[in-house]
């Protein structure tokens, strides 16, 4: 679990929902709403078995760039509290990934700063995945879905046919 009110995490270890939003809402009784996503490892990717997906990321930067995306969210939606959980290294299929949790006065904000960081992520997030397939190992591409989605916020984004690897050390 992410230190007690920290607003983002980079970790191996999975994480606990119920725990997590416990830790969101501590000693705020003017929360009214939480929304969550949680992401996990599809087991089939563009018609392929999933074995596994591993994810790497700069440590610092990855952190600094989430946390400028959750000073984004409190600019622009009215809310009180919010934590990213974003896990590295090798996972297997069905394992949790990532957890966006928001909360606010009302649903509609929670939901909305929720469905925005998630877009977010998607797109601007210094993180690699690797799919090992039983086609054989793949770097993900970014999806041009993933830019139209963060387009609706008012961010343009150009990461589809990007590049996939991790620049060298």
């Amino acid at each position: 679990m992410a230190a007690p009110g920290a607003r983002v995490a980079i970790q191996t270890e999975d994480f606990d929902l119920g725990a997590e939003v416990a830790a969101l809402r501590a000693g705020d009784g003017g929360i009214g709403a939480v929304a969550a996503f949680i992401g996990t490892v599809r087991e089939r990717s563009d018609g392929a078995r999933v074995d596994s997906m591993e994810l790497e990321h700069y440590p610092g930067m990855t952190e600094a760039a989430i946390e400028a995306m959750v000073d984004e969210a409190f600019t622009r939606f009215e809310i009180r509290a919010a934590r990213v959980v974003h896990r590295i290294g090798r996972l297997a299929a069905r394992e949790q990934i990532v957890l966006v949790a928001v909360a606010s006065a009302h649903r509609g904000q929670a939901f909305q700063a929720c469905e925005f960081l998630m877009d977010y992520l998607k797109t601007h997030a210094p993180f690699w995945k690797k799919e090992s397939t039983d086609a054989g190992a793949r770097w993900v591409d970014a999806r041009v879905a993933d830019d139209a989605a963060l387009a609706r916020w008012g961010i343009a984004a150009t990461n589809a046919g990007g590049p996939t690897e991790p620049p060298p050390p």
